[in-house]
């Protein structure tokens, strides 16, 4: 049987006291939430303002994921290493915004229409293209992040 974690300070066999832990979740939820719909419409912008060709390789989704990922290669170094941020940034920022600017189902949508369009080697190159540039962009920014802050440590 699994067992949930839970508060030491909250009594469970209060009826009252067993609702506390979903209470203090929605503040999570709503930041989320707000988050996505900001990265969402960011991304949606992009695509508005950079739109890909039917069959040509989908540049906007390919950048927009690579440069997500780069900021949440920083974003998680400063809030981990440098910053005591408020227990909401974590939510709004990294999973809402990032979350929402970044996107893993336009790519695996992108991918399904080149390949069913005929153009299965430009959806395979971007397949390879996106999932090497996004984890480089995330192991780049981090570790010159780090690097930043010990100079400016030293």
């Amino acid at each position: 049987m699994h067992s949930e974690p839970t508060d030491p300070d909250i009594d469970l066999r209060v009826p009252a006291r067993r609702r506390e832990p979903g209470r203090r979740q929605w503040p999570v939820i709503a930041a989320v939430a707000v988050g996505g719909a900001v990265g969402a419409c960011a991304r949606y912008g992009a695509a508005l303002l950079w739109p890909t060709a039917t069959g040509a390789f989908p540049w906007t989704t390919f950048w927009v994921n690579v440069i997500g990922c780069g900021v949440i290669g920083v974003f998680m170094v400063i809030i981990t290493d440098v910053w005591a941020a408020h227990r909401l940034v974590r939510p709004f920022f990294g999973t809402g915004v990032l979350g929402g600017f970044t996107t893993f189902s336009t790519y695996a949508v992108d991918i399904q229409r080149l390949v069913g369009g005929g153009h299965a080697r430009t959806g395979l190159l971007y397949l390879a293209a996106t999932l090497l540039a996004a984890l480089t962009a995330v192991w780049a920014t981090a570790n010159l992040t780090r690097r930043v802050i010990e100079w400016r440590q030293s």
